[in-house]
């Protein structure tokens, strides 16, 4: 699991590379909404490989110490995500499905931090729960990556081929994060974990929502 959450660290870190390193003066960084909200999401991530990385070293006394501001670090991405949601988005409607279906996913996957938060000294649930919680909200991170990541190969393809690939590209890669979850249950449990097992049916059901609502 600890690679799973180095690997949501980088896609993170090369999704919002422009903004880090590449293309510092473009217009999003020099609005607080966007600062606010970029450095909770980077210290989420952060804390969560930190995190990870201290289970693996075996010191669970500071791991649990840094648990206070796990929480807190998602609390400010999910207000700032709510927050940006309300500035830009005017209503349910004007909204593409993507989108809606994050506005679903943010307080499920705020129930889960909770919940795993809660579920502290229980270290097979704490786990998955902190881990799919992250996961409901990978959609912007991999909707980035795809420009950095694959674009530079096929920019000599036509424009409209290229944008037809952006749904298979965001599909493949979300969903083999959450294979990846599956396949570490199976071998270590030889079944999907009960959290995995019920995020993932969750997941499958807030599209038919967000799709035809």
């Amino acid at each position: 699991m600890r690679r799973l959450f180095l690997l949501l660290a980088v896609l993170t870190l090369v999704g919002f590379g422009d903004n880090l390193v590449t293309d510092i003066h473009q217009p999003s960084n020099s609005q607080p909404r966007f600062i606010v909200h970029g450095l909770f999401s980077l210290g989420w991530m952060l804390i969560l490989v930190t995190q990870a990385g201290l289970v693996r070293a075996g010191n669970i006394r500071l791991h649990r110490r840094i648990g206070t501001a796990s929480v807190l670090a998602f609390a400010g991405v999910a207000l700032s995500t709510v927050y940006l949601f309300w500035v830009v988005w005017k209503g349910w409607d004007p909204m593409p499905p993507h989108i809606r279906a994050n506005r679903v996913l943010l307080p499920a996957a705020a129930l889960m931090v909770w919940l795993g938060w809660a579920n502290r000294r229980k270290p097979a649930v704490h786990k998955r729960l902190m881990l799919l919680a992250t996961l409901l909200l990978m959609e912007p991170v991999i909707a980035r990556t795809f420009d950095p990541l694959l674009v530079p190969f096929i920019d000599h393809w036509p424009e409209p081929r290229i944008e037809a690939l952006y749904k298979p590209y965001l599909l493949t890669i979300w969903l083999g994060l959450f294979a990846s979850l599956l396949v570490h249950d199976w071998r270590t449990l030889g079944r999907p974990h009960p959290v995995t097992a019920w995020t993932l049916l969750g997941f499958g059901a807030v599209w038919p929502v967000v799709l035809f609502s």
